[in-house]
């Protein structure tokens, strides 16, 4: 006869490290911002308003910066636009503060580029545009002599701006866009994120010649499959070339709406729980002001900022034994301004202590017409459920983590 033993003991399992553990990085200063080197991921934008708009640009920048956006961006497509972001600069100073301002250089533009280098701490070079090369209908390739003789061409067009940012202590970020790579990249490359990468790794190789490290780099795309394979494609890149530059990550053309914020998400969260990422822009076909939230949404989801208050709830069942929605409602409404709490709001005594063990506080419900109040695992009272958000930021006063709004 078979004897079965039980075992007395449970095995434990090891314990899992759920921090995000992010690659090391150089840190590039941006005005009174650092981007990498271990500091927090940045949140940019980039105004809308033509920068002629004197006035009218520096209200979208100030609007932008009182709302968290650390780095804004700017176009400059001519020299006027440049010289008009001197204004601006010195304006903002005046009747604001310091913002650091990033410019938008495309097409030929070193002479913009040199003029705009004077009055922004960052320069943004798309390398697929910044050299026009023009394209011949009956090419079938590229030699390596026109290959080089362009990179050339690159090397003494980009050298007076290096040069110029780097003797400023100024910063550059290179750009590199899927839907813009340059013709021969296209031709020796194809319309892939290889593309992209040696796109970019050219222009990091010029700038280290001239003894430039102050980079950003970014490689977007409107597909968030393609961008996610070029950021991994360059961090592989720069890690056989000892290269540890901070990375700008987006999704550009993400379109507007719940789907342009899923998009967005998709591609940026998924760099960042691997540690990629240094600085990320949500690119949405709306008011600029509107991405900044979903950054801050992104960034907090993951562990990596926090700046508002996270909260749990449960998605509601039989069990809940008053309006979960509405609730919730209220209480966020009621403690939204305050920073780095988590509240939990749970339906019932079923699951809630369990699944907010985490949380600062609780809001159970207990019974009908009654709700628990919790502090961590700790029930503190149980309170009439119309008297429980009262309750609730009475309960967050008396332990002095309470601010006005």
């Amino acid at each position: 006869m078979q004897t079965l033993t039980i075992p007395t003991t449970t095995s434990i399992p090891p314990s899992f490290d759920t921090t995000i553990h992010r690659r090391k990085t150089r840190p590039v200063k941006v005005g009174n911002v650092t981007i990498g080197g271990g500091y927090p991921v940045v949140v940019q934008s980039m105004i809308n308003e033509d920068t002629l708009d004197i006035e009218g640009s520096i209200a979208a920048i100030r609007r932008l910066h009182s709302i968290g956006c650390e780095i804004v961006r700017v176009t400059v497509p001519s020299m006027a636009h440049a010289k008009a972001l001197g204004q601006i600069k010195q304006k903002l100073i005046q009747t604001y503060q310091q913002v650091p301002l990033v410019a938008d250089v495309h097409h030929n533009g070193m002479k913009i580029a040199l003029e705009v280098a004077k009055h922004v701490d960052k320069v943004r070079i798309n390398p697929g545009l910044y050299v026009f090369e023009k394209p011949k209908s009956d090419r079938t390739e590229y030699t390596k002599a026109e290959f080089e003789e362009i990179g050339d061409k690159i090397r003494q067009t980009l050298a007076p701006l290096v040069i110029a940012l780097r003797d400023t202590g100024k910063a550059m970020r290179i750009g590199v866009n899927h839907g813009s790579l340059a013709e021969r990249m296209l031709f020796t490359y194809g319309d892939t994120p290889a593309g992209m990468v040696e796109s970019a790794i050219e222009f990091i190789k010029i700038c280290e010649s001239l003894d430039f490290r102050n980079l950003v780099i970014s490689l977007k795309a409107s597909r968030v499959p393609v961008m996610l394979a070029a950021y991994r494609l360059m961090v592989k890149r720069m890690d056989e070339f000892g290269m540890d530059y901070p990375l700008h990550l987006g999704v550009t053309e993400a379109g507007d709406g719940e789907y342009g914020r899923i998009k967005s998400t998709a591609g940026i969260a998924t760099l960042l729980a691997d540690g990629i990422g240094d600085t990320i822009r949500v690119s949405l076909t709306e008011a600029p002001e509107k991405e900044i939230p979903v950054c801050y949404s992104i960034l907090q989801a993951l562990g990596l900022r926090k700046t508002m208050v996270e909260y749990v709830a449960c998605p509601s069942c039989g069990r809940t034994l008053f309006n979960l929605e509405e609730v919730l409602a209220s209480v966020r409404e009621a403690t939204k301004h305050l920073t780095g709490l988590d509240i939990a709001v749970m339906g019932c005594i079923v699951n809630g202590p369990g699944e907010m063990a985490d949380a600062d506080y609780g809001y159970v419900g207990k019974q009908p017409g009654y709700i628990s109040l919790y502090r961590g695992r700790e029930e503190i009272k149980k309170v009439p459920e119309s008297s429980g958000v009262e309750e609730l930021i009475n309960l967050i006063k008396a332990d002095g983590r309470w601010i006005d709004p």
